[in-house]
């Protein structure tokens, strides 16, 4: 069996997606849609991608395409999941699904009758070190877990367009790092509390958003976690994780050019981390991608599901709702709590 596919949006994700799957065996790229193709020509070619269109109507349609990989912007997420389910295709879809609880749940409603697959684009669950260490926690190797900490800090800030359309630093940047809670603990978050601030550029602030967070999470086991996000890190792509329990403490630290550390009389030293996110999870994209092409194959569940990306929506909605009130928000009062997806 070979599994066709059509890419919806050719900017940088859907560029990389294109190179991850072509290295997949039964796995055939056949189409990809943007609004703007003619610097695409030449790429398309290069790729071996057969059919290249401004409409994605043309994916949707094609019988012999089975699975679409939606990269378009967030705004268009929700309709072409809807589109794309009716027309009976597996998807993949980029985070976050749309910027509001009840277009998500509208989408996964129509993605749950139609019967097709879908995974949202958490590619952080497929690095290989945060996966050890839910791996520890579920083998029970650190005890019943008590506190949760995650840093994850960008080297640079995006330019205020891009803040202005992104949906907020809760939804476009900490989501990844709501879900990674979820999927570390293995458990729900039940309250959020978040304090922000704009400490990066003041034009952030002006556009509406913060660049600086620290938020605390609740687990419905008990445990609590702390994230704190920052969108400048002068020294390069800050993605730390560490989980504590009543058996003891595993660590993730950043990825590095090398491991090697070199000590002298004058100073210890090492490498800084990996600048930028395509460099720090380079294989957790092919490995996403990989695993949800042989979740079809295989008609197995996929790895990040839709209630996933709904549960992530709704952390990230309850912090902007605690940084707007100042008080804790319970994740009961963001949507609905007992939906499955």
């Amino acid at each position: 069996m070979t599994l066709t596919i059509g890419i919806i949006g050719a900017g940088r994700i859907g560029k990389i997606h294109v190179d991850n799957l072509r290295g997949i065996q039964q796995v055939r790229v056949k189409s990809v849609s943007d609004v703007v193709i003619e610097h695409l020509e030449s790429w398309a070619v290069e790729k071996h991608i057969e059919v290249l269109t401004t409409n994605y109507y043309d994916i949707l349609k094609d019988p012999e395409i089975d699975t679409v990989f939606i990269c378009s912007p967030t705004n268009t997420h929700a309709n072409i999941i809807k589109e794309a389910a009716l027309a009976g295709k597996h998807i993949f879809c980029e985070k976050p699904v749309s910027f509001t609880i009840e277009e998500t749940e509208e989408a996964l409603e129509v993605v749950k009758k139609a019967g097709v697959k879908l995974q949202v684009g958490f590619n952080r669950r497929f690095d290989s070190n945060f996966r050890k260490i839910r791996h520890l926690v579920q083998d029970g190797q650190i005890g019943n877990p008590h506190i949760l900490r995650i840093t994850s800090r960008d080297p640079q800030p995006p330019g205020v367009d891009y803040i202005r359309s992104s949906g907020g630093l809760f939804m476009d940047m900490t989501i990844h790092d709501f879900d990674m809670a979820r999927y570390i603990m293995d458990s729900e978050v039940v309250e959020v509390y978040a304090s922000g601030a704009v400490l990066v550029d003041l034009a952030i602030g002006e556009a509406g958003d913060i660049d600086t967070a620290v938020i605390t999470l609740k687990f419905a086991n008990g445990a609590l976690g702390v994230i704190e996000n920052s969108r400048r890190a002068a020294y390069g792509y800050d993605q730390r994780l560490e989980i504590f329990g009543d058996k003891g403490a595993a660590h993730a630290d950043n990825n590095r050019a090398n491991t090697v550390e070199v000590s002298t009389a004058e100073h210890v030293t090492k490498e800084k981390p990996l600048y930028f996110f395509l460099e720090r999870y380079t294989q957790a994209y092919i490995d996403e991608v990989k695993e949800f092409a042989a979740a079809i194959l295989g008609n197995q569940p996929v790895i990040c599901s839709g209630f996933d990306g709904i549960q992530a929506e709704r952390i990230a909605k309850a912090a902007s709702q605690s940084l707007e009130t100042g008080v804790p928000v319970k994740l009961e009062q963001v949507g609905r709590s007992t939906a499955t997806y």
